[in-house]
């Protein structure tokens, strides 16, 4: 089955995570991907690890494979006659170009907005850049780990205000891939009414700033700044981790009820002073947390958490990554997938966190292709140029 975005070409000249991040959302929809690599090296994400896993003289990055699934990939030198050329006959015939370079290298590689729409006006050009295309700091390099402190987010991360903490994945890379295949997808549906394709951009700094949400308008409305308050909730309680007999639960009271049926089950009085209301909870969080610590403590994690879900008060326990993906409810929702790698040959890989209708496969699509070895297209994208030609 094709998918969704089964009649669209992308070329993606994007490296590293952003922009491979995007354009595997839009393969993992049916797209088909052709992936611009420098020849020789390609990818930077191709030399970033360990774990490097294969062969020893032909090591493949765990990196890489994470955001590159459902593409080909095509080697071009676009300093050189023959890669602006080939690229030239890619951009007649394709639907969307994705790029990430630092604004205006693609210019000075001969191919600006105006020279792409010149030849193909239908063309949808995503652009991601760091800081933004404009601005006082428009020029900036981006990276996930600056970005995530420059815009905001370590600061809010973190067990207090004086120990700011960066996200465990690259956040800000990812949020900006998402954001663009999210504006790509907005394009290819207005060019179907106009005939024209537009540029999409967006940029690091603009994903993360995109999901500050309550930390957000608590500053521009209320004018109070947020910081780090380790695995507690800033407006709700109580909502967080929390100890047990032999670990740590999770869980979310949100609602008045909840907070009733959770404290009258272990024993404390939900209407005593500082407890009756959500925003007095808030405010003596220290010792609602030391309430419940010790009211859990008899309770072993898995005992703990069968007598919660009895009571409605969502709960959940803090998994590592080897029992995510060993999880039988990860591997039922399609999360993850078997792929034939040309180097590793059959690999499991994370997939596509959207499911269509009642299709049991992720994605759009039933088959899904392995991160392509560097320049392993190289052949078959140009007699399929030849042909179109």
């Amino acid at each position: 089955m094709p998918g969704p975005l089964g009649d669209i070409t992308v070329i993606d000249l994007s490296r590293a995570l952003a922009g491979p991040h995007a354009g595997m959302m839009l393969g993992d929809m049916g797209a088909r991907v052709i992936k611009v690599e420098t020849p020789g090296t390609g990818d930077e994400s191709r030399g970033w690890g360990p774990p490097f896993v294969g062969p020893e003289d032909d090591p493949v990055s765990t990196y890489f494979l994470s955001c590159n699934r459902n593409k080909e990939s095509i080697t071009l030198d676009l300093k050189s006659d023959d890669g602006r050329e080939v690229l030239t006959r890619l951009v007649r015939h394709g639907d969307v170009l994705i790029e990430n370079f630092r604004p205006g290298v693609l210019d000075r590689l001969g191919f600006t907005v105006e020279r792409l729409h010149e030849l193909n006006p239908r063309l949808v050009v995503l652009s991601i850049s760091g800081f933004g295309h404009d601005g006082p700091q428009g020029g900036r390099a981006g990276y996930d780990q600056i970005a995530q402190g420059e815009g905001g987010l370590m600061s809010l991360t973190g067990p207090d205000a004086q120990t700011p903490m960066r996200v465990g994945v690259p956040i800000g890379d990812l949020l900006a891939g998402m954001y663009g295949a999210y504006g790509v997808v907005a394009a290819l549906h207005e060019r179907a009414t106009t005939g024209v394709g537009r540029v999409v951009r967006t940029s690091l700094l603009a994903a993360i700033v995109g999901v500050h949400a309550f930390q957000g308008t608590r500053y521009t409305v209320a004018h109070e700044v947020g910081h780090g308050q380790g695995n507690h909730h800033p407006s709700i309680c109580p909502y967080g981790l929390f100890t047990c007999g032999d670990g740590m639960v999770q869980i979310a009271c949100g609602s008045e009820a909840l907070w009733a049926r959770l404290a009258t089950a272990f024993g404390i009085d939900p209407k005593a002073p500082g407890l009756a209301t959500n925003r007095e909870r808030v405010a003596h969080r220290e010792e609602v947390t030391r309430l419940l610590d010790r009211a859990f403590a008899p309770y072993g994690r898995v005992e703990l958490l069968a007598r919660l879900d009895e009571l409605g008060v969502p709960a959940g326990e803090v998994r590592t990554l080897d029992r995510v993906y060993d999880w039988d409810q990860t591997r039922s929702q399609g999360l993850v997938i078997e792929v034939d790698h040309p180097v590793l040959g059959t690999i499991e890989v994370p997939g596509p966190p959207i499911r269509f209708d009642a299709n049991t496969f992720a994605g759009g699509r039933e088959v899904h292709e392995a991160p392509p070895a560097l320049g392993q297209h190289d052949e078959s994208i140009r007699k399929w140029l030849d042909t179109l030609d």
